[in-house]
Order: structure tokens, then sequence, then C-alpha cells
């Protein structure tokens, strides 16, 4: 497992710079990143990391990196600071998937605190996290077709019904099993179906 990773984002290199000396007082790593684009560019999925990242900066928001996180489906732990942080914002961070929400200036020991409790459980979860992300790797490559007959599989439907459903033969719809079982390297389609929905959620395949 690849050493813990603190990811911080902020157009202030004084603050980017204050924290980063402050993790490193306790053996922390970090990287340092003035704006989203270059984080998003850095950002590696398989690591134990979190990220801590401003409200407000020039181009992209910390609002928006986000949304932007959020809908590529990063398990990534975000903590928010924010030098004209109020109330809404919290709230809006907090319902968004982010665990904590700090005020500029914050207090050092408590934000230590939440860093390393939060890098704590990214490590507890990266197995189960690292499976998560293979398997939506072998989902890309299934077709169309193949995607919209997992779809049918995962509410229960039979061949018979899912052949009628699409307007396909039924033998059409047992190939198209086979072939996605063999890609998400499957035994059973029990097992398919325990794989995508335990692992992923139905609501993963209805994205683009």
């Amino acid at each position: 497992m690849t050493t813990p990773l603190v990811y911080i984002v902020d157009d202030d290199e004084g603050a980017r710079n204050s924290l980063a000396w402050l993790l490193s007082s306790v053996n922390i790593r970090t990287e340092c990143h003035a704006g989203p684009e270059a984080f998003l560019r850095a950002y590696d999925p398989l690591s134990v990391s979190c990220l801590v990242v401003d409200v407000r900066m020039p181009e992209v928001s910390g609002f928006e990196l986000q949304e932007r996180l959020n809908a590529i489906g990063a398990e990534l732990p975000l903590i928010f600071v924010s030098g004209h942080g109020d109330i809404p914002m919290s709230v809006r961070a907090l319902r968004n998937g982010a665990v904590d929400f700090f005020e500029k200036p914050y207090n050092s020991q408590q934000m230590l605190d939440r860093i390393q409790l939060t890098l704590k459980a990214a490590a507890s979860g990266q197995p189960a996290r690292a499976r998560r992300l293979l398997l939506r790797e072998r989902i890309k490559l299934l077709s169309p077709r193949e995607r919209e007959v997992l779809d049918q599989i995962l509410h229960g439907a039979p061949s018979k019904v899912i052949a009628r459903e699409l307007n396909i033969s039924v033998k059409t719809v047992d190939v198209h099993r086979a072939s996605i079982k063999d890609k998400l390297e499957c035994q059973s389609t029990a097992s398919l179906v325990r794989d995508v929905l335990l692992g992923l959620g139905a609501d993963f395949l209805k994205r683009p």
C-alpha cells in the first residue's frame, strides 16, 4: 500500500505552504496545487489520500471540483477550507459528501486531527475501493447492448423477458450474458449481480 497522501489545492501559496509544513511535521506526505486543473492531472484514484481544498479560487471553485469528482465516481475524502465561510456554504459541502469544513484561520491541531482520522479511514477502505475501481474499468469494456442486457439482469429479468424488451432473440441474450460474465470475470449470474450491485450500485450503469 502506498504512503498516505494529502492533496492541498489552494490558490493562496502561503496557505498551501503552511498546511504542508504542519503535515510534514508529523511525517504526512503532501502534494500542493494552485488550482483544480493541476490537481486533477496528478490525482491517483488508487492512492490512500484526502483532499484539502479552498472554496473560492479564480477559475474553478472548490465546489465545482467536488462536483467533478463526484461525477466520475472518485472516492476521495474532501475537507473544505474558506476565509469567507458561512453556514449555507458548509451545509452544501457536507451534503455533497465532504467530511469537514474549516473556516480560515483554523485551529492547526483540529485540522491535523481531522486529516489523520480521514487518512486512517481511507486506508481501511482501500481494498474495497480498489475492487470497485477495477470493476468500473471492466464495465467500460462492455458494448452499449451488453450494458442494456446487464441493466436488465440487475433488475432480475430472465432471458426471455430481456429478449422481448430489447427486441432480440433469446439466443442473442444468452450470448451477451456469457460475454458480460467473461469481461467482468464473474463465474455466475449470481456473482455478477452481487459484484455490481454491492460494489457499484445499479445507478452506476445509468451514467454516460
